[in-house]
This record gives C-alpha cells, sequence and structure tokens, in this order.
C-alpha cells in the first residue's frame, strides 16, 4: 500500500480517510435518480433516450433536474433509446383526391385531419399488414385494422374504426393517404362520401406528402416490430393490439405535443375547451 500511495502522490492517511469517507450528497441523489431513470426505461419497454426520459421525471414524477445530467447518468448506466429504421414504399394508382394537406400536419382541435397509410412486417407464417388512421392534433391513433392481405378491405376497416370512435361530423375531416390503390379503390371512397369526409392523396414517390404517418411506422418499427423475430400472425398482432391500445396511445410520451401522451393531450383540449 505504502507504494502504490508513493506513485499515486498520496498519504497513506490520505486513502485511509478517503476510503472510509460516506458518499457525497451529489452522488446518493446521483444514485436515487439513477434508479428512478432505469424504473422509466424499463417501463418504456426499453425505447426512451433522453428527452423522453427526462420529461417523465418532469412531468410523471415532479423531479427537477437537467437534461445533460439524465444524460450523463443513462451513459453511465448504459441506457439509451432506441433510434430510425427507414419503411418501405408500394406501387402507387392515379389519385381520385387533390392534395388537400401540402405537408402541413397541423390542426387546432381532434378530428380536423386524419392520415391513413399501410405497413407490413414479417412472422414465419408470413406477412402481417397494418393500416392506421392517425389524427395529428394529438398523433392518436384512432383506427387501425390488421389483416394477411393487402385488399381494400384492409383500409376500410380502420377507416370504420376510427368513424365508430369518433363520430366525425360531416365536412370537418380531412382524411390524407397516399395513392396506394387500396385508397384509390371505390370501396374506400364510397366510405368517405358515406361519412361526409374529405379524401386527400399526396404525389407519387413522395415520403414527405405524409412524413407524419412515416414517422408513426418507423417508431413502431424500431420500438416494437424490429426488437425481435415473430413466429406466428397472431402473436405479432397480439403485440400490435398491446403497443397501440396499451402504450402508446394512453402512454407514450410524444416531443411534438410537449411531452405528453395523445389521451392526455386530447383530455387537456377538452378541459381547455369546457373552461371556456
Amino acid at each position: 500500500m505504502a507504494v502504490a500511495c508513493r506513485k499515486l502522490g498520496v498519504s497513506a492517511s490520505g486513502y485511509y480517510e478517503w476510503r472510509t469517507r460516506p458518499p457525497s450528497p451529489r452522488a446518493v441523489t446521483d444514485d436515487a435518480l439513477t434508479a428512478q431513470i432505469r424504473e422509466i426505461h424499463t417501463m418504456s419497454r426499453g425505447t426512451y433516450g433522453v428527452p423522453r426520459v427526462h420529461a417523465e421525471l418532469r412531468l410523471g414524477c415532479g423531479v427537477r433536474c437537467g437534461r445533460k445530467r439524465v444524460a450523463r447518468l443513462m451513459r453511465a448506466s448504459g441506457l439509451q433509446g432506441i433510434y430510425i429504421r427507414r419503411t418501405h414504399r408500394r406501387w402507387s394508382a392515379p389519385p381520385v383526391h387533390d392534395d388537400l394537406v401540402q405537408r402541413r400536419f397541423v390542426a387546432d382541435a381532434p378530428n380536423r385531419l386524419w392520415l391513413t397509410d399501410i405497413t407490413e412486417h414479417p412472422t414465419r407464417e408470413g406477412k402481417v399488414y397494418l393500416a392506421a388512421v392517425l389524427d395529428v392534433y394529438a398523433r392518436r391513433i384512432v383506427g387501425w385494422s390488421l389483416s394477411d392481405h393487402l385488399r381494400a378491405e384492409l383500409v376500410v376497416d380502420a377507416l370504420e374504426m376510427a368513424r365508430w370512435r369518433r363520430r366525425p361530423r360531416r365536412g370537418e375531416t380531412v382524411l390524407h393517404s397516399d395513392r396506394g390503390s387500396q385508397y384509390t379503390s371505390w370501396a374506400f371512397g364510397h366510405r368517405l362520401r358515406e361519412a361526409g369526409i374529405l379524401g386527400s392523396m399526396g404525389r407519387v414517390g413522395s415520403a414527405y406528402d405524409n412524413a407524419m404517418m412515416e414517422s408513426f411506422f418507423s417508431t413502431l418499427q424500431r420500438e416494437l416490430l424490429d426488437r425481435r423475430s415473430w413466429t406466428t400472425r397472431r402473436e405479432l398482432a397480439g403485440a400490435i393490439f398491446e403497443w397501440i391500445e396499451v402504450w402508446y396511445n394512453p402512454r407514450r410520451r410524444h416531443s411534438l405535443i410537449g411531452y405528453h401522451s395523445p389521451v392526455e393531450h386530447e383530455r387537456l383540449y377538452t378541459a381547455g375547451a369546457h373552461a371556456a
């Protein structure tokens, strides 16, 4: 020990004092905060990075701390979020609606602007196809449908769920999609007209014309679909249902709506509307 102390340039008494010294108040609070960060990261299914962990601490737990401190503690604990994977594109048919959105993905209330699209993911039994309808105001998934095919019924069923859940008033809602053949089909157009929903379509080959929907599917891919392999279609369908209805809509914090969940953001809108 004496040799080590000489090499390090410290006294033996100083070394023994350091060994018996209790942790500093900062170290104690760092340990407690790290434990909370680990709980939040586990609660998020291992998907939250620094911004959402910080938001959960601040908004969900009432803990005041800096984002840089959260980043430091997550880095020291080997915790990180999940990052982006690019999605596919499909064959597109001629448009049957004008582009009413023009990449302006903003809405001042629920049921003003909906977006819809389809994604796919493989299992050992074959592919599962997901059609989803997203309300732009709170980034909430208001309708979705799963199938083993890409026929028009897939997107019609997602639209019907959105109509049943939201009961939009005639003429108040725009539904924006790409030019996939399912969305240009007679069956889908008939349901739009029947519900009084205004159709809108982006251009061919431009992911930016439906960028918010692409972003949702990217989140789904990296936080659920790509994290493991799936054996059966039924297994994957159950996981998608649970991710949307138990996690994403009611609990997952979204950076573009003040780190609220979609359900909470709509609740705040409703409370404000009633107060006014």
